[in-house]
């Protein structure tokens, strides 16, 4: 099966979703909150899944504020009641680096069969949806999953691919054009709403709301931290937007 990489930061105010801060009622505490619950989600999502779970965390050097950037993300998955995790630093500039680093490694390095990345801001992103990923990837040696605004929420691979600026908006195209141009089959998995601003957790909230009331499956964490925070969902002539 796939070894699932989880790129997580700290969850420190002003040091995660910084455009959600911008661009939403969220404080940076509030933003940080959230951002450690969408990532317990992810880790017991992953957990769950046929893959192995890797946590890759930021080092503290790279991170804002002060701590133990080790600690705090070893914390989150114990609250996610993930047995010993496997934590390795992340190592590169940019975001499309640090993936490239991360999937190199277990590709060439340790001899994995498949490589994924993915980053704890898809609450929606399930344990189906990682293990459809892993038998797409006995077909096609890219797979990624799109999220909103041309955004990737999953991407899993069977070989490397130049992974410089990978992540170039629109990262949907770009990584499948990096795929097709060294001659791999790409395949995609359902699309997630990615959580980066207000308008992206509006919808996450909508969708929340929508499912509780249906009685349907929910991501837990994500889903108390939106309660807690007394999140509404309302119109507005240019989409959606949220209030307290």
């Amino acid at each position: 099966m796939t070894t699932v990489a989880v790129l997580v930061d700290p969850p420190r105010p002003g040091a995660v979703l910084t455009s959600l801060v911008a661009t939403s009622p969220l404080s940076e505490q509030e933003a940080a909150d959230l951002y450690a619950a969408m990532a317990k989600d992810l880790f017991v999502a992953v957990e769950k899944s046929g893959g192995d779970i890797l946590v890759n965390y930021r080092p503290e050097e790279a991170v804002p504020g002060d701590g133990d950037a080790e600690a705090e993300v070893r914390a989150l998955a114990e609250d996610a009641d993930i047995d010993d995790p496997r934590l390795e630093v992340q190592v590169g500039e940019t975001f499309a680096g640090r993936v490239g680093n991360t999937v190199t490694h277990l590709l060439e390095g340790e001899s994995v069969s498949s490589a994924a990345a993915v980053a704890p801001t898809a609450p929606f992103l399930t344990r189906q949806h990682i293990d459809q990923a892993a038998m797409k990837l006995r077909r096609s040696e890219v797979v990624l999953g799109p999220g909103t605004g041309g955004r990737v929420h999953y991407a899993g691979f069977t070989d490397t691919i130049d992974f410089t600026d990978a992540y170039t908006a629109p990262a949907l195209e770009t990584l499948t054009d990096r795929a097709r141009d060294v001659g791999y089959d790409v395949d995609f998995l359902p699309q997630v709403t990615v959580v980066e601003t207000g308008r992206d957790l509006a919808s996450v909230v909508s969708l929340l709301r929508a499912r509780r009331r249906a009685e349907r499956l929910v991501p837990a964490h994500t889903a108390e931290i939106v309660e807690e925070l007394g999140l509404v969902v309302e119109p507005t002539e240019d989409g959606l937007t949220l209030r307290r």
